[in-house]
């Protein structure tokens, strides 16, 4: 097949026609697509895989450096493009412009830098900084010279950062001394300071001041910023990687506790995440590209950095929450930018609608053309607020299901080519062949008829993750040993008769009632729709004659008041969307449901305050807000 050389897929025709190509010939079809990239040395074997070991490798052999292939290959046609356009927390502070040149010269410069200080080709470097443009630049740095970037969300407690660096034996952190959230002003220095009392294997820290407060510094160990790039050369030629090099460590929840450290490789990565951001996304040149996530998520790895930037884009980072200064942020920063392409979270978007339209109406979104939700599945009300009030009923509505994981988005609408249909995922993305499992690890064969099961996926795509940093067993049985020779994904799915996949949530999600096996999403979704609630959880209990129970943890609207009629209607709600067996037995009003930064509810917490076993929660200084554990605790049914 010919792909044009910016990869889009133009038509319905030609998704099916692709798709179709994609599965009977995937080695022919991911050729032409990498093809279309920068490569020293082309590969010799397209693809080697064994989902029994597991073992999966992608274009062996082939010579690559993902940054010439974000940065130098677009010099010559795009190079006073803006590459990265950057907001800040304060609304009155400037906003930076940075031009693909710009963003060469910075990289190239920093990885001197890097070099300068003992960083070589293979080295860890753990990343602990706001989300501003120097988090991009030192990432970029990081790939230019072969160096493993982990970054980890500057939110996360001073215990991850220890545990990530040494179970990573990074050699050196990157920090910045302060940072703003909103009103608040967070002293990132001082929880490195903390964390390094026990990690060994770092030797350097190098501090950008973002604020011009005093800053301590370890004697022989923390550096500046600004200092070292007095003493560095600014061309750094770019390391040659073999397609198969490690590109970065990215640490997930895992359900014991411990986070995984998922480990991405450099020439799939790359082909996967530029083909699906071009397809799902649809951008034209002069479009504006805002993704509301963290970089140190996969979501920010994967677009609003290396899948954008390949793509020649402008993405837009954003150091600021969308509460500040008031709830209207988001808008008003698609107004000012003339924001095309906006992709945000269900939990965003919930707490958004939760606020008076006033403070949408007052910012023209005209500009928007395509909207995006990524994270978790998006409820109903949700979509249709979405829909409605932001997208204005003319942009498409792209409801992304991938993990950190895949790498890459896996399932989504392709936006204005192929159809959407609100809290579905809709179809596969070429390349990508999923299946739904029963409970006796059967496939459900894709026929025209709906079907609900485990999914996973039977074939090997080229951003998956490769293995668990230092821990290969890990790997083959969190994500190998429920279906042989399948990738597990640990969520549920419903397909429709077309075809169409949605999310029902995670497996363990899962809750048996009376033999029934009740889906959490589907009954959160119906709760979801009265108009008194914002967002629900709903976890399984231990009943003497059910065997489980369900408890729903609801969170209202401001000004409405818990009472009996409202727990009467949730259950009519939920026996009329879904019928009797799914009505909760119990409903606890709660003011707000614990959180991860990236916005996941903690249903595992849940769980247990509902099983009434709160005596070992497990780490919860990771959360957005852990001081809600507590009051819903206190309030328990």
């Amino acid at each position: 097949m010919n792909f044009q050389k910016n990869l889009q897929l133009k038509s319905f025709a030609e998704y099916k026609k692709a798709y179709q190509e994609s599965i009977k010939d995937p080695e022919t079809f991911w050729d032409s697509v990498a093809d279309t990239f920068y490569w020293h040395k082309k590969w010799d074997k397209t693809l080697e895989w064994d989902f029994s070991t597991p073992e999966v490798k992608w274009f062996q052999g082939g010579k690559l450096n993902i940054t010439e292939n974000c940065l130098d290959r677009h010099l010559d046609t795009l190079g006073n493009k803006t590459a990265i356009i950057w907001e800040p927390n304060d609304p009155d502070e400037e906003s930076r412009h940075i031009t693909y040149r710009q963003l060469f010269v910075k990289v190239s410069h920093f990885a001197n830098v890097l070099k300068n200080n003992g960083i070589k080709k293979g080295d860890r470097v753990c990343l602990y900084m706001p989300m501003i443009p120097e988090l991009a630049i030192a990432m970029l740095a990081c790939a230019r010279i072969g160096a493993v970037h982990s970054i980890v969300f500057a939110g996360f407690s001073s215990t991850a950062i220890a545990s990530r660096i040494n179970d990573s034996n990074c050699k050196m952190l990157i920090t910045a001394n302060e940072v703003y959230r909103g009103t608040k002003k967070v002293n990132l220095k001082t929880i490195c300071d903390e964390a390094l009392q026990n990690t060994p294997s770092i030797e350097t820290v190098i501090v950008y001041r973002r604020t011009v407060e005093p800053t301590p510094m370890t004697a022989g160990r923390d550096v500046f910023w600004f200092d070292e790039l007095q003493k560095a050369t600014k061309e750094c030629p770019a390391e040659v990687m073999d397609a198969e090099d490690m590109l970065f460590i990215l640490y997930t929840s895992g359900s014991t506790g411990k986070p995984k450290g998922m480990v991405h490789t450099t020439g799939g990565y790359m082909v996967g995440t530029t083909f699906t951001f071009q397809n799902v996304f649809q951008m034209d040149p002069d479009d504006i590209y805002w993704c509301t996530a963290d970089i140190g998520w996969i979501t920010g790895h994967s677009y609003i950095i290396y899948g954008p930037l390949a793509a020649g884009a402008t993405t837009v980072m954003f150091e600021g929450v969308p509460s500040y200064p008031d709830y209207g942020r988001f808008w008003e920063i698609c107004d000012k930018l003339n924001v095309t392409h906006f992709y945000t979270a269900p939990t965003a978007i919930r707490a958004l609608a939760k606020q008076p339209l006033e403070l949408v109406h007052q910012h023209n979104l005209t500009s928007l053309k395509v909207l995006g939700s990524v994270g978790e599945p998006i409820n109903e009300e949700a979509w249709h607020w979405y829909n409605d009030n932001i997208g204005k009923s003319n942009c498409p509505i792209v409801d992304t299901w991938w993990q950190t994981e895949t790498g890459g988005i896996m399932i989504s609408p392709i936006a204005g080519i192929t159809p959407t249909r609100p809290t579905f995922a809709t179809l596969p993305l070429p390349g990508v062949q999923p299946i739904l499992m029963d409970e006796k690890g059967n496939e459900l064969e894709l026929k025209a008829e709906k079907a609900e099961g485990r999914l996973a996926i039977k074939f090997p795509w080229p951003s998956m993750a490769r293995t668990i940093y230092g821990n290969h067993e890990r790997y083959k049985d969190v994500y190998f040993s429920a279906y042989p020779n399948k990738y597990f994904t640990g969520d549920g799915a419903y397909r429709d008769a077309t075809g169409n996949y949605r999310i029902t949530g995670r497996v363990d999600d899962v809750v048996i009632v009376s033999g029934h096996n009740l889906g959490t999403a589907p009954i959160e979704n119906a709760i979801n729709e009265h108009e008194a609630i914002v967002e629900s959880a709903v976890v399984g209990f231990p009943h003497d004659i059910k065997g489980n129970a369900l408890y729903a943890y609801v969170t209202l609207y401001n000004g409405i008041s818990p009472n009996d009629t409202l727990t009467k209607e949730i259950k009519e709600l939920v026996s009329k969307s879904i019928g009797a067996i799914a009505k909760p037995d119990k409903i606890q009003f709660v003011s707000g449901l614990p959180k991860t930064r990236s916005g996941k509810i903690m249903r595992r917490i849940l769980r247990k305050i509902a099983s009434k076993d709160v005596s070992n929660l497990g780490d919860t200084s990771t959360l957005l807000n852990p001081e809600i554990i507590n009051k819903i605790i206190s309030n328990s049914l």
